[in-house]
């Protein structure tokens, strides 16, 4: 018997009570808290990324399980709970916490950072294609190809890529 996970509710005051914690041990640290979010931030970051490059993958396996096996019945349940458990609660975190470090840096005024901005709303839109795929293969109705997912699989390592150089780097 497979436990179900916890609901959303329960999820999210999980979430928020983790955030409240991480919080108040920022302000207990005074002017360190942009580091404590930061921290958060990678944490979140490192979440969604982990998400981004492993739901493909299920994809890759799924395509080769027949419609309606236990083994696709399998996949189903895996990329679901990926999808809604992992990945979009850190998306939202990596966003939020983001979006605060850049109104506290004062970020927003240089050019790396829009150039940052631009691809993370590439791999966001990523993100919703695989939520997309996920509803698909739910329904056992995808119609793209093992190959498709495969080079879908890549997208995300080459934003992944960008992304970190722009934001340590700071070319411009």
């Amino acid at each position: 018997m497979s436990a179900s996970p916890p609901p959303p509710a329960v999820r999210a005051l999980v979430v928020a009570g983790l955030a409240a914690a991480a919080i108040g041990i920022g302000w207990s640290h005074g002017p360190r808290l942009y580091d404590w979010v930061k921290a958060a931030h990678l944490i979140a970051v490192i979440s969604w990324m982990a998400g981004l490059l492993y739901l493909p993958r299920l994809f890759i396996y799924h395509c080769a399980a027949a419609k309606g096996s236990q083994q696709s019945e399998t996949f189903k349940l895996m990329e679901q709970r990926l999808l809604r458990v992992i990945m979009t609660p850190a998306m939202a975190a990596a966003w939020v916490l983001g979006l605060w470090l850049v109104w506290q840096g004062g970020w927003h005024k240089s050019w790396w950072f829009i150039a940052k901005l631009v691809l993370v709303v590439a791999l966001s839109a990523v993100h919703g294609r695989l939520a997309r795929a996920v509803r698909e293969f739910g329904a056992d109705a995808n119609t793209v190809s093992e190959r498709h997912w495969r080079m879908i699989n890549e997208v995300p390592t080459m934003l992944m890529i960008a992304i970190v150089v722009l934001a340590i780097v700071k070319p411009f």
